[in-house]
């Protein structure tokens, strides 16, 4: 193995934190990633990774070597793909939210991949947190508000919310007028894998943004199932309008509340920010913000 592939060994593990998830990445036995680390190691003089039977992590010399080699990477992989002719390619991974994939991703891969036939795509379904680096994958897309984090989130579009509920809800506990009758109603909620807590109900008002806890008698995690609670009658909700759109021309779903707009919601694009982009990423990225720019609009 050369020493650039070395290198890209070396890269995978420390973002793995495992030989064997690096060497299954590379398609290498792990017995090679194994040996070429060791080897690597020699030659440089210098332990680059301290091994435990649960985790693998740089050293502090490992981590300076491990930034010097994404930028080499990163520069070699930019000045192949600047020449005429030279084309991404490679695995893409990344993870979505499914209800975000299925309306406004799915659609648009087909064309996406006739147009980049060296790129694979390998998408995970998720509502949870991901640590990127530590999962191996090279972007996250999310909808709502994001905790704080090393990330970099480029937003690509913002979706409006509306509140809602189902017409047998409706009829049992009555139509909400002001945002203070939501004292006497309650909620469907979702529940953050990350935090456990539940979103309140947000209302935009002359000095900002108005947070309102209701009685959530039933939670969920996943946003399917919020909608499928919600068409059952189990509670109001705030919920993007691309989601529920069909069921508002049918009449399974009623906009209440309607004088009192809540803030826009955004999705956003999550990747590392210790690291320069690949070109198939900065190619995905830029499809994405395209094809959500004229879906949502």
């Amino acid at each position: 193995m050369d020493r650039l592939d070395a290198m890209r060994l070396f890269t995978r593990v420390v973002d793995r934190r495992s030989f064997t998830q690096a060497a299954h990445d590379l398609d290498l036995p792990r017995s090679t990633a194994t040996q070429v680390i060791q080897q690597l190691e020699t030659r440089l003089g210098v332990r680059l990774l301290q091994r435990t039977t649960r985790t693998v992590r740089p050293t502090l010399d490992g981590e300076a070597y491990y930034r010097r080699c994404l930028a080499i990477l990163d520069d070699i992989e930019d000045a192949e793909g600047a020449f005429l002719g030279a084309v991404p390619r490679g695995m893409l991974r990344i993870e979505v939210q499914g209800t975000i994939a299925r309306h406004f991703l799915l659609p648009g891969i087909p064309h996406f991949l006739d147009q980049h036939p060296g790129i694979e795509i390998s998408m995970s379904e998720s509502d949870r947190w991901v640590d990127i680096v530590r999962e191996g994958v090279d972007c996250v897309l999310r909808y709502g508000a994001l905790p704080d984090s090393d990330l970099v989130a480029r937003t690509v579009t913002m979706l409006d919310r509306i509140t809602v509920a189902a017409p047998a809800y409706l009829a049992r506990h009555g139509t909400p007028e002001t945002p203070d009758d939501l004292a006497r109603h309650q909620a469907v909620s979702l529940r953050s894998l990350t935090t456990g807590a539940l979103t309140p109900f947000e209302f935009v008002r002359p000095h900002g943004v108005e947070r309102i806890e209701v009685a959530s008698p039933f939670s969920v995690t996943g946003t399917e199932s919020y909608r499928d609670a919600v068409l059952l009658g189990l509670g109001l909700a705030q919920m993007p309008v691309f989601h529920i759109e069909r069921d508002l021309a049918e009449g399974r779903l009623v906009r209440v509340l309607a004088e009192h707009p809540l803030p826009s919601a955004p999705i956003s694009i999550l990747y590392p920010r210790s690291r320069q982009l690949s070109p198939r990423v900065r190619l995905f990225i830029d499809w994405a913000v395209q094809r959500f720019t004229a879906q949502a609009g």
